[in-house]
């Protein structure tokens, strides 16, 4: 069974990510959305266990994607889970600088493991977790950017 991680911070989850995770449902037998715990800062707009039910009520319908949260470096949580892979989105050359380093380091700590990447859709180029945050938080309805579920958590966040 090939299995891949899908690691990140996820707050909130967007359509970005959803595009990503069924590309990678198509690729792997089972896909791992890895939630970061580290992320408990005041820029932040979701807890931990709120990151975590929002992308389940996203994948509710994707039978070979599970969600979960880990607080450890992410070969060792790909490691305990069997993943062959793990696999990021990249949006832009920035995001290619950032994830040449990471991907150094983990085959570095973990050789076993492989480092994919797949390019956004045209259509989410734009689109980050961060971005989302801030334009929510002016008061921008992020309907077409996220899932119905999170936009209505975001709603209910900021008493829209």
């Amino acid at each position: 069974m090939r299995i891949a991680v899908y690691p990140g911070g996820f707050d909130p989850v967007t359509n970005g990510h959803l595009d990503l995770i069924t590309r990678m449902t198509h690729l792997f037998d089972r896909v791992v959305v890895a939630v970061v715990k580290g992320r408990e800062d005041r820029a932040s707009m979701f807890s931990w266990d709120e990151r975590i039910s929002l992308i389940r009520g996203a994948v509710d319908d994707m039978p070979n994607v599970e969600v979960e949260g880990f607080d450890e470096l992410t070969v060792e949580f790909a490691r305990k889970k069997g993943a062959v892979a793990i696999v990021r989105g990249i949006r832009a050359v920035t995001d290619f600088e950032i994830e040449f380093d990471m991907a150094l380091m983990n085959r570095k700590m973990a050789p076993e493991i492989e480092s994919v990447y797949l390019m956004a859709n045209q259509q989410f180029l734009f689109i980050s977790a961060s971005r989302i945050r801030e334009v929510s938080r002016l008061g921008y309805d992020v309907a077409e950017l996220v899932p119905p579920n999170v936009r209505l958590a975001i709603r209910e966040k900021l008493g829209h």
